[in-house]
């Protein structure tokens, strides 16, 4: 019972705690040495950085397509059970969903090398990521049941969930590849701390006029579950040592993948750059600790069959259990502990961006500053503005953002930058990022859906992010 606990848990996880994706603020913000995270090819002039150890790469972000706080519980005189079943039960539909991660950087550091064309860089960082979708038929099956819903098929295929915990260790180069294209690699080791994913169902539940009895109930079903790390984190919880089992699990003592991250920057002429980067791509082979779920068949009963005067003859006779063997039999639910590939969710990033209004000093020593900033187009320009593409491969299908924004420099002291997205979770999602420099000190903050936190109840998404880091230019 423990296990199949901790295992609802991990579910309602899917379902609770939830968030997206996109990094639209920092993605391309060159001061900030975090964007090499989001595109191992931006255009650096950092002779080295440093993360501070769980104070650096912070984010988390909240969202749900289909529904709010507010829908169900604001003071507008409406009766909540009818909120529930008009805006959740029956208001939402199975491609709204509650999705995305959370992270937060262990290690990150990077350096130039000796040849200054190269950058390189490598740490460690622990990451969380799940999604949800509304299992609509399910949720009318159990508010409404089937009483008033004869011949309806109730579609299996409504659940769809995945979620993972884990930690990512990695080491990129950057290279400047000439005066144009700065190109950037990032391999990566990925260690499983846990994993489920139930993406694959298919079947129906539907209940018909029976011959034998007043209905029938038809169950067709092709489920799976799949599960790993949960049965050692749940006897881990029951002997005190969660921390150290996730600690041991994350660092190489759990499941193995690998992966990568690819991107680029190109500059088309001194004024408009654009950049492209494809993201964990990458797989986790789970072969420790694995605990799978099927359920597979086809059943009609009609329920307790009781033929008198047959059934006097054996007065201890369970009725009940004779129905849930005969449907076990039909429709097995069965486990095992066989291994299996999870893809990570592979996401993709490109921007066009046109440079413009007074030049921003550079930094850099100026004996390699032509090297390192690309020749003629080493110029930083005090503002910028351009459009950006996001996209996640998701189990239903890509998910897409588009963003507009629009960055201005203050000297080498502060930057600002600001967005405006549409995707699924917001129409309005209009979002800010500041970058302040003190000497080597580097400290940034963004947040994102600003224009909701005049009513923070209502708001489908939030998200915010913020870092601490020591920089050096590698003046004397």
């Amino acid at each position: 019972m423990r296990k199949r606990t901790v295992l609802v848990l991990a579910l309602l996880w899917a379902g609770f705690y939830m968030f997206g994706q996109n990094k639209q603020l920092l993605y391309d913000f060159t001061e900030i040495p975090q964007s090499l995270m989001v595109n191992p090819g931006v255009r650096t002039d950092f002779k080295w950085y440093s993360g501070i150890p769980a104070l650096s790469g912070i984010s988390v972000q909240g969202g749900s397509s289909g529904l709010s706080v507010n829908d169900i519980f604001a003071d507008d005189g409406l009766d909540i059970n009818d909120k529930v079943r008009d805006r959740a039960i029956l208001g939402m539909n199975p491609r709204d969903e509650l999705s995305g991660t959370y992270q937060l950087e262990l290690i990150n550091f990077g350096f130039r090398g000796n040849d200054p064309d190269n950058f390189y860089s490598f740490g460690i960082y622990h990451e969380g990521d799940a999604i949800g979708y509304w299992f609509k038929d399910y949720a009318i099956l159990a508010f409404e049941g089937n009483a008033d819903r004869l011949n309806q098929r109730f579609d299996l295929a409504h659940l769809k969930t995945r979620g993972e915990m884990v930690n990512v260790f990695h080491f990129g180069i950057n290279k400047r590849v000439n005066k144009k294209l700065t190109a950037g690699i990032r391999a990566k080791i990925y260690s499983s701390i846990l994993d489920f994913n139930s993406t694959k169902n298919k079947g129906y539940f539907v209940t018909t006029p029976g011959q034998n009895n007043l209905l029938a109930s038809t169950l067709d079903a092709d489920m799976r579950l799949r599960t790993s790390g949960l049965e050692e984190l749940g006897d881990a919880a029951d002997d005190g040592n969660l921390a150290g089992t996730i600690l041991k699990r994350g660092f190489f003592g759990g499941n193995l993948g690998l992966g990568a991250d690819l991107g680029f920057t190109y500059q088309w002429n001194e004024q408009t750059v654009f950049t492209a980067s494809l993201l964990d791509l990458g797989f986790i082979y789970h072969n420790n600790d694995v605990k799978n779920y099927t359920l597979k068949g086809n059943a009609t009963v009609e329920g307790v069959e009781i033929i008198l005067p047959d059934a006097l003859s054996d007065p201890n006779r369970d009725f009940w259990q004779d129905l849930v063997d005969e449907v076990e039999a039909f429709v097995p639910f069965e486990d095992n502990t066989d291994a299996y590939i999870a893809f990570r969710p592979t996401k993709l990033y490109a921007s066009l961006r046109y440079n413009f209004g007074e030049q921003v000093e550079s930094r850099i020593d100026c004996d390699c500053e032509d090297i390192v900033s690309g020749g003629g187009y080493r110029t930083k320009y005090a503002n910028g503005v351009g459009g950006q593409l996001y996209m996640i491969n998701r189990p239903r299908g890509p998910q897409t953002a588009l963003s507009a924004f629009y960055l201005r420099r203050f000297g080498n002291v502060m930057a600002v930058k600001a967005t405006y997205t549409v995707d699924k979770f917001s129409l309005s999602n209009v979002g800010l990022g500041l970058n302040l420099q003190a000497g080597p000190v580097n400290l940034y903050f963004m947040a994102d859906n600003l224009l909701a936190y005049r009513n923070a109840a209502a708001s489908r998404y939030a998200s915010f992010q913020l870092g601490l880091n020591i920089i050096s230019w590698g003046r004397n």
